[in-house]
């Protein structure tokens, strides 16, 4: 018979069950609810997800847990975070409620590179115990998988370290973790005044030997003012994508021109953050068919006022992702449900397409929606039993300290 598990008396199993593919306008609100539903799963796979007196004959065997009318929704995807670093940004968040932007604490020697000082300093066994701790605050909030970068290295040594990290995290599970590349974060102090060799070390050099080595399945950079100019970023991903790599690109953050378009023309996966895209930009990716991972964390956290605009995309027909940009700078938010309760309230997203940006999108944005993302026969048990029964309770009540049983796999994991 092998492993067999049935969750019982689901008052509400939120499926996702759709198209093989990424949900665009009113699909985003169709969350495939069975009331008073069965989910079945074996040997770490989903049999079946249906109502109860349907599947009453099919769980005879199996391990039985009682949702007592409670919610059932599958784990939430991440699939934009920096999860390994040393130390933290806390000053910086004092120097901004002061009156610093961003920008002017990182042309000072901060930001990205106060990380990238204390994490070249830590060892590789330091960061992965850091991480782990990170990975489990994330855990703990419903998610189960999530995209990690590198990017507070910018030298060899320390890239290389900070991708171990990452596979190392995915292979002593539970989460299951998807490595990025982003070497092309910021130009270390030392290449000020040469970016044009820190670029073709990059792209020669870094990106052959990440890629043959399988550490990372995407390359990613970050193209803005104070990072990379679009030409600089065009290099970067099309060397990856030479070798192989998938491609994600940070886009039109704090100014529009810087990348969006390049993401569609190089056929990148994702476009992230796109804060000041224009609506021209925005159909560039939808013909080109990137999905836009939108990160209100940020936006929240720096203080701004500017969020991506999220109606637009999703009237336009694009398949939009949410995820937390976690990382101890711009965004130190590791919670899944409060980005659902900010793109509600400052994206003017309806529970239901939060949700689904934030699941099965998210699964399709990493290449992984066949897999996980939704409650579906023949993927992966990962899945949420929650305390409340209503699926629009996760955005509703904001930062509210939910803990709901986690499965992976089929299998109840703890932080």
């Amino acid at each position: 018979m092998g492993n067999v598990l049935a969750v019982v008396n689901i008052g509400q199993l939120v499926t996702l069950a759709g198209p093989p593919r990424p949900r665009v306008c009113g699909e985003l609100r169709d969350l495939g609810i069975i009331e008073n539903a069965v989910l079945l799963i074996k040997d770490g796979c989903i049999v079946a997800a249906g109502p109860g007196e349907e599947l009453r004959a099919k769980i005879s065997h199996a391990a039985l847990i009682d949702a007592k009318g409670r919610c059932v929704t599958p784990g939430f995807v991440d699939a934009h975070t920096h999860l390994v670093f040393a130390g933290n940004r806390a000053a910086e968040f004092e120097q901004r409620i002061a009156g610093a932007t961003y920008q002017q604490i990182a042309a000072a020697g901060g930001g990205i590179l106060r990380t990238v000082e204390l994490t070249r300093a830590a060892s590789e066994n330091e960061l992965l115990t850091a991480a782990r701790l990170h990975r489990d605050w994330m855990l703990r909030a419903g998610t189960t998988t999530i995209e990690a970068k590198s990017g507070y290295g910018l030298n060899h040594a320390t890239e290389i370290k900070i991708l171990r990290v990452l596979n190392r995290l995915n292979d002593e599970g539970p989460i299951r973790i998807v490595p990025t590349l982003l070497a092309a974060h910021t130009v270390p102090p030392e290449f000020a005044g040469r970016r044009e060799q820190y670029v073709h070390w990059i792209a020669e050099e870094l990106i052959p030997e990440v890629a043959a080595a399988k550490l990372a399945r995407y390359c990613d950079a970050f193209c803005d003012d104070r990072a990379f100019s679009v030409e600089e970023t065009r290099a970067v991903l099309s060397a990856a994508r030479r070798h192989g790599m998938g491609l994600r690109l940070h886009a039109e953050q704090f100014r529009p021109g810087t990348g969006a378009a390049l993401a569609a023309e190089l056929g990148a996966s994702t476009a992230d953050h796109l804060e000041t895209a224009s609506p021209a930009t925005l159909r560039q990716l939808r013909i080109a068919g990137v999905q836009p991972v939108l990160l209100p964390g940020s936006v929240f956290a720096l203080g701004s006022a500017t969020y991506p605009r999220a109606r637009t995309m999703v009237d336009m027909g694009l398949g939009i992702v949410l995820a937390t940009d976690f990382n101890p700078g711009s965004s130190p938010i590791m919670s899944m449900p409060f980005i659902l309760s900010l793109s509600c309230l400052q994206m003017m997203l309806t529970p239901a397409e939060a949700l689904t940006a934030a699941m099965i999108n998210a699964a399709w944005s990493l290449g992984l929606g066949n897999e996980i993302g939704s409650l579906e026969p023949g993927k992966q048990g990962d899945f949420l039993l929650h305390e409340f029964t209503d699926y629009r309770d996760l955005a509703y009540y904001i930062a509210a300290p939910m803990r709901p049983r986690i499965f992976i796999a089929g299998r109840e994991v703890t932080p």
